[in-house]
């Protein structure tokens, strides 16, 4: 063995002379003594220089805005209001094109026309007609429709959310969902020890301590009657008082409490008193 290592650094560290000769001449320009080791140091200098270039073009340029996780407040907001731009006006043409529904049924003799008070009242009245839906379509709705009749709170969500851009806490998977059957209130997103722990919106921290079945344990107050809780921390950043902004770091993760376990964020939000899911807000 010690003869094949020493065979081996003798082969990596021999070396090799490199000579650049004048061809009229046979004279010696150039002569450089090189070897596998100077060759191979050389390449890795050259592959760190070209990443650490990489780097900075992403980091200071526009592209770091397509890596997922590094999208700023300003564009994030951005792409929010283009989405709600292109719904309202798909809304608008769908209701055009049902306008002109009417209209062709109305001259076709469809409908009778001593029955229409407006074509906006008709296009109302015959909306659920002109718009066809699949039988999947229906059988979603009563779902739907019958897990939501009694759902007092559901009707007040959308609208005190409205205008609110939630943040990732954290760049990591989701390894338990929320199922307030089982009382897991929250979801459970996998993620790298130490890693920070960002605010979902701004707010004021309203708790902030040790637990022994949650470890270290972070709670923010947010307008419009949000909380935020954040649980399975290892250090806390902030404490009761600190206004925090969206998207500001508050925590690091911890470490798994259980062998079997492996390091998450227990991440739970609560509106009005009231456990919602998670995933209604954030994007995860």
């Amino acid at each position: 063995m010690k003869k094949a290592r020493k065979a081996f650094w003798h082969n990596i560290r021999f070396k090799y002379k490199l000579s650049i000769v004048n061809e009229n001449t046979l004279e010696e320009v150039v002569g450089i003594h090189v070897s596998k080791l100077n060759g191979l140091s050389v390449l890795l200098v050259f592959c760190a220089v070209i990443f650490f270039i990489a780097s900075l073009i992403i980091v200071f340029t526009p592209l770091r805005n397509y890596l997922p996780g590094y999208m700023n407040s300003e564009v994030r907001a951005q792409v929010v209001a283009n989405a709600l731009r292109a719904d309202s006006l798909q809304a608008a043409l769908d209701r055009q094109n049902r306008y002109v529904i009417n209209i062709r049924d109305i001259l076709s003799g469809q409908v009778k026309a001593d029955t229409v008070q407006s074509i906006d009242s008709l296009t109302d009245l015959r909306e659920e007609e002109l718009i066809a839906r699949s039988q999947i379509e229906d059988e979603f709705r009563k779902q739907y429709e019958a897990r939501e009749r009694y759902n007092l709170t559901a009707i007040t969500e959308a609208e005190d959310a409205a205008g609110f851009i939630f943040y990732r806490p954290v760049r990591g998977v989701m390894s338990t969902n929320f199922n307030p059957d089982n009382r897991h209130f929250g979801v459970d997103l996998t993620a790298s020890p130490n890693e920070t722990i960002l605010s979902v919106l701004e707010g004021t921290v309203i708790f902030a301590g040790y637990t022994p079945g949650w470890g270290y344990v972070l709670q923010i107050q947010h307008p419009q009657n949000f909380i935020s809780v954040y649980k399975h921390c290892n250090s806390l950043m902030k404490r009761e008082g600190d206004k925090v902004k969206g998207g500001e770091g508050i925590a690091l993760v911890g470490d798994a409490i259980d062998k079997d376990d492996k390091p998450h964020l227990h991440f739970e939000l609560w509106h009005k008193g009231n456990p919602v899911n998670p995933e209604q807000y954030v994007v995860f």
